[in-house]
């Protein structure tokens, strides 16, 4: 740390020590509780890609398309590609019922390019 004359200006200068590599990034999926949708179909105005309202009137996730509707069940569990996590997250925040759950588990990057490749 330097300090200018008498002003009192300071200027910091730093140079990083060390490079850090990441090679394990998140992957996410995401589910509805049935039980507490309110059927208001907010979630799929931000983002219809993994949500869909069935003719129930019901909130339902989505993966590459499809439906999940096993309620409670694991296979009501979609993964979230990367370009959808911001809005799954915005639907998530703003949900009157407060039925979206959002999971988040360490993974490989490979895994997180997968789940991209197959929602395209």
């Amino acid at each position: 740390m330097t300090s200018g004359g008498g002003g009192g200006f300071f200027s910091v200068t730093a140079e990083p020590m060390y490079e850090l590599s990441v090679t394990v990034c998140r992957v996410m999926r995401v589910w509805i509780d049935q039980d507490l949708c309110t059927g208001d179909g907010i979630c799929i105005d931000h983002c219809d890609d993994v949500f869909v309202q069935l003719e129930d009137g019901i909130a339902y996730v989505a993966e590459s398309g499809q439906p999940l509707n096993d309620p409670g069940g694991s296979g009501s569990l979609a993964s979230i590609p990367s370009r959808h996590v911001e809005s799954v997250i915005h639907a998530a925040e703003m949900c009157p019922g407060e039925c979206i759950f959002i999971e988040a588990d360490a993974a490989p990057a490979e895994s997180i390019a997968a789940v991209d490749q197959s929602a395209a």
